[in-house]
């Protein structure tokens, strides 16, 4: 959705007044059609280039010998890995969009840098029709709707990101989830309930904490010595707790659980936004228990409940992306390859009938 630079102005100060003033030079630059060029360059040389600059060394620091490149345009070089457009004379309309402060490498214990948004297209006619686009999803932005239609508010003595639903709002959801419900419960799914906690030991067992403990809300200390419960982050291991209290034969399979479990992690406070990003949610959330025989057919019926459920509320222009495990970085991952095999294959499948 374009581009952003950090830089360092010390005590200067950036505004909106200056936002022509760049739009105009980055014009004047585009129009000199200067081509860019990469070029490879040992640590050392990238170190004694940028040895008055503290950012670009850290970076540089950071690299491997070998791996490091420099992009070459008229009278200016940067520390850049690519890829680029063949020359700047593509560029035929910019626009600054805002400026705002941001921390050295998304650190809040680094200093604070301005950073500066804009973004840029080949004509102005393409443009002009972007930002009437932001200027339509401004009027439909739903926190400017839910302020006005008095539906969720949110409360700094409460916490950010953490949403307070008010009368109307309430209602809503309550419809939504009711619709939702009887979608489920057609579809062949059981409603269950779990606590907001559980005890560090569980999180523990399920590969949670390894991958999420450190960023998530910190345990909650009981009177107990040695007692530690979460809020819960997610509700899988409450429901393969529930599916444990008695064992299954083969033959009772797939077991489908549905909850509208709230859960809450620890986002960043640069990085909430309204209802999309918080850091207390309810998510209708559902687990299935089945055996790699029914891993297909599982597939395509969660398909055909979400496809059924947008029909419902009116959503028509929507895409499906599959993610998949990263294949160089498996440490990030708990099952065995066999099984990451399988479930994969299978959603692929039932993405593509």
């Amino acid at each position: 959705n374009g581009f952003y630079y950090d830089v360092d102005f010390e005590d200067q100060k950036i505004s909106e007044a200056d936002f022509k003033k760049i739009e105009d030079r980055i014009l004047e630059i585009s129009r000199g059609k200067y081509d860019f060029k990469m070029r490879p360059v040992t640590k050392a040389e990238a170190l004694e280039m940028y040895k008055d600059n503290v950012y670009k060394t850290e970076l540089i620091s950071n690299l491997e010998d070998g791996t490091i490149t420099f992009c070459d345009h008229a009278t200016f070089t940067d520390l850049c890995r690519g890829g680029h457009i063949p020359n700047t004379g593509i560029i035929k309309a910019v626009k600054i969009m805002s400026v705002a402060g941001a921390y050295w490498r998304g650190d809040e214990k680094n200093k604070q840098l301005t950073r500066v948004y804009g973004t840029s297209f080949p004509k102005q006619k393409d443009l002009t029709e972007y930002l009437e686009l932001l200027e339509e999803a401004k009027r439909r932005d739903h926190r400017k709707l839910g302020k006005e239609l008095e539906l969720f508010a949110f409360s700094q003595k409460v916490g950010q990101g953490l949403p307070l639903w008010l009368p109307k709002g309430a209602a809503l959801r309550e419809r939504l989830e009711q619709f939702l419900k009887k979608a489920q419960k057609k579809a062949g799914y059981e409603q269950v309930v779990s606590p907001h906690i559980g005890q560090k030991e569980l999180y523990v067992t399920s590969g949670h904490y390894a991958k999420y403990g450190a960023d998530s809300f910190q345990p909650i200390h009981t009177p107990a010595e040695g007692e530690e419960f979460l809020l819960k982050p997610m509700n899988c291991p409450h429901h393969c707790e529930i599916y444990n209290v008695r064992p299954w034969s083969y033959k009772d399979l797939p077991k489908r659980y549905a909850e509208f479990g709230t859960v809450y992690r620890y986002e960043q406070s640069g990085e909430l936004h309204g209802l999309t990003r918080v850091r207390g949610f309810t998510q209708d959330d559902a687990h299935i228990f089945c055996t790699p025989e029914q891993l297909d057919e599982e597939f395509k019926k969660v398909i055909d409940l979400v496809l059924y459920v947008f029909g419902s509320l009116g959503f028509e222009n929507f895409t499906a992306q599959i993610s998949l495990r990263d294949q160089e970085n498996r440490d990030k991952y708990i099952g065995t390859d066999e099984n990451w095999e399988k479930a994969e294959n299978a959603i692929i499948n039932a993405a593509k009938d």
